[in-house]
């Protein structure tokens, strides 16, 4: 049975980055919500300082802060997910509302609600990016390296 390593702050088997004055094995874990409102913030999970994109939604390969590679930390489909479900419980809503109390013709129901649709999940969707990557990113925080 290998040994098992302490938990520290640096989740993958890079060597620990230095701080100014310590390195990150010193410094304690981020919690489960820190790293996810870190990245919410589109900033680096480990570090916070480093921007997590590079583009609009193109994930830097690593932070330009403290250097953690970001190659491991895949979202895939899970942001867009998201976002539809959050833009979803607001535009149906709504334009079950609008129906039931104006009647609007179904071009007016058309020409409000899917820009409201497409702008909302466009405008999400960067930010649900990187609160998932910061999700994944403390969930393998914890298991030892191999």
């Amino acid at each position: 049975m290998p040994a098992m390593t302490p938990s520290l702050a640096e989740p993958t088997a890079e060597p620990a980055m230095n701080l100014p004055t310590r390195s990150w094995s010193q410094v304690p874990p981020a919690t489960f919500w820190m790293a996810l409102k870190r990245g919410f913030r589109r900033h680096c999970p480990r570090c916070g300082r480093g921007a997590l994109f590079k583009g609009y939604l193109t994930v830097n390969e690593e932070c330009p802060s403290c250097g953690l590679v970001m190659e491991p930390y895949r979202s895939d489909d899970v942001p867009a997910y998201f976002s539809i479900l959050l833009v979803g419980h607001i535009v149906v809503p709504g334009l079950l509302a609008l129906e039931k109390f104006a009647h609007p013709a179904e071009w007016v129901q058309l020409a409000i609600w899917l820009p409201v649709t497409l702008f909302g999940t466009l405008a999400l969707l960067p930010f649900i990016k990187g609160a998932v990557i910061g999700a994944i990113w403390r969930s393998k925080q914890d298991k030892p390296a191999a």
